[in-house]
């Protein structure tokens, strides 16, 4: 057990508690939601640099690190479309979701064929990432009162539509990669 892999599952077994300072009945239980969420996202860039820093990238580290970001992801998502029903949110989680899935889905089957360097994670994913973990902290938190003349739960929705849309490229771009070698 490496640090790096230890790192991945504190945020594997934060998602709970994700789930419960949501629901929890205060009302900063919204900043403290973020927070924890803020907190996993960190741990991922984190997890990654001390797994190449320490020369400890595992194979468990390679299998559970995106495991445990898809898990939080997915688990914040469900949570704030409870908060927003709205058919375009649901539609756009569904997006998100079905992506992973199916990307996830395609780098195990490149993988066995044994060219998963074909689905490799590229630029677009990063940025789908970072707008998507972004968008999440501020819609988790909420916050209503603009900073700067800007709400930050539009600002969140926002990033939010955005990721949504380099859900769908990033997943055509990985797609056409991998089709013809399948």
């Amino acid at each position: 057990m490496t640090v790096a892999t230890m790192v991945t599952l504190v945020r594997i077994i934060a998602i709970p508690f994700l789930v419960l300072v949501f629901y929890w009945p205060s009302e900063q239980a919204r900043f403290w939601a973020a927070g924890l969420f803020g907190l996993a996202s960190l741990t991922d860039w984190l997890d990654g640099y001390l797994a190449r820093r320490m020369k400890q990238v595992s194979s468990m580290g390679k299998f559970l690190d995106p495991v445990a970001d898809k898990l939080m992801v997915a688990t914040a998502l469900v949570l704030l479309l409870q908060q927003h029903p709205t058919a375009l949110f649901a539609v756009a989680v569904a997006i998100v979701i079905g992506r992973e899935i199916t990307v996830s889905a395609l780098r195990e089957r490149m993988a066995e064929l044994g060219i998963g360097e074909t689905v490799a994670v590229s630029w677009l994913g990063k940025w789908k990432t970072t707008f998507q973990m972004l968008s999440i902290f501020f819609l988790l938190w909420n916050r209503e009162e603009p900073i700067g003349g800007l709400s930050m739960y539009d600002a969140g929705l926002f990033m939010f539509y955005l990721a949504v849309l380099l859900t769908i490229v990033s997943m055509v771009h990985y797609l056409v990669r991998a089709l013809p070698r399948l």
